[in-house]
């Protein structure tokens, strides 16, 4: 889904131009998402050297819960990165499409973030405690 999202955005906003082009706030809009964006996404994959594109719990590697720096904000930080993301490229590239595969994505992740919590809760020691100090998910002060 990824890949059909980075390449169908840049074919719809300049090569075929299939969405309209969008009010100058909204571009603004996309581009205050995305500052913050890539610093969530690059500081959780500093932060967290346990961070894997596999959901599961790395024994060999002794894994622990990370509750520091931008995983004091939220519990997915990177997952609240790539929301953005989703969310601000097609805003600033004027891309419908992108809009719509990105709510696709952000569907999914949704649905990872709970599936991923469950296992976290059952196998990983202290993220029941780390889930009370830090109480949201994805959205600060929201999920």
């Amino acid at each position: 889904m990824a890949l059909v999202w980075f390449f169908i955005m840049p074919l719809d906003a300049k090569r075929f131009g299939w969405s309209p082009s969008f009010p100058v706030w909204l571009k603004v809009l996309g581009v205050v998402a995305l500052l913050p964006s890539l610093f969530l996404i690059y500081r959780s994959t500093v932060e967290n050297t346990y961070l894997s594109t596999l959901v599961r719990i790395q024994n060999d590697r002794k894994q622990k819960v990370i509750s520091t720096g931008v995983y004091g904000l939220v519990r997915h930080p990177l997952y609240l990165g790539v929301l953005l993301m989703l969310l601000g490229a097609p805003l600033l590239l004027d891309s419908i499409c992108g809009l719509i595969i990105g709510l696709i994505g952000i569907i999914s992740l949704v649905g990872r973030i709970i599936g991923e919590e469950k296992m976290l809760v059952n196998k990983l020691e202290g993220y029941e405690d780390y889930k009370k100090k830090v109480k949201n998910r994805l959205i600060p002060y929201v999920w």
